[in-house]
């Protein structure tokens, strides 16, 4: 069986990535968290596969490509800082909160949910 070059895992990941997380902000609003939507379901979805016995090249393409394109802490910081600087401090302090506890509380409910299927 070929070996897949790691590069060429995660650029496949990471445009499947990219798509998932374009299609899922064209469904979801802007103002209901579509940026806190994907980082929780990337989350989520790295705890998992770093758990799963998937091997490494899964891990390059979903965890290190899928994941890491899906999820957008860029933008998590850049709605958090512009909220913040037009005077919403207790928001942006709250949108932060959300996002890194809701992160958190994902990527450890998909590695348990994992371990207990594997």
């Amino acid at each position: 069986m070929a070996v897949v070059n790691p590069v060429v895992l995660v650029g496949v990941g990471g445009v499947a990535g990219a798509l998932a997380r374009h299609l899922l902000g064209e469904r979801i609003d802007a103002r209901t968290g579509d940026t806190l939507a994907v980082n929780v379901l990337g989350s989520f979805a790295l705890g998992a596969t770093l758990v799963a016995p998937v091997g490494d090249a899964a891990v390059l393409a979903l965890g290190t490509g899928f994941c890491g394109a899906f999820t957008t802490f860029s933008t998590f910081a850049f709605e958090t800082v512009r909220l913040f600087e037009t005077g919403e401090r207790r928001r942006a302090l709250g949108k932060a909160a959300v996002n890194l506890l809701g992160a958190l509380a994902a990527v450890w409910l998909g590695s348990t949910l994992a371990a207990t299927l594997w």
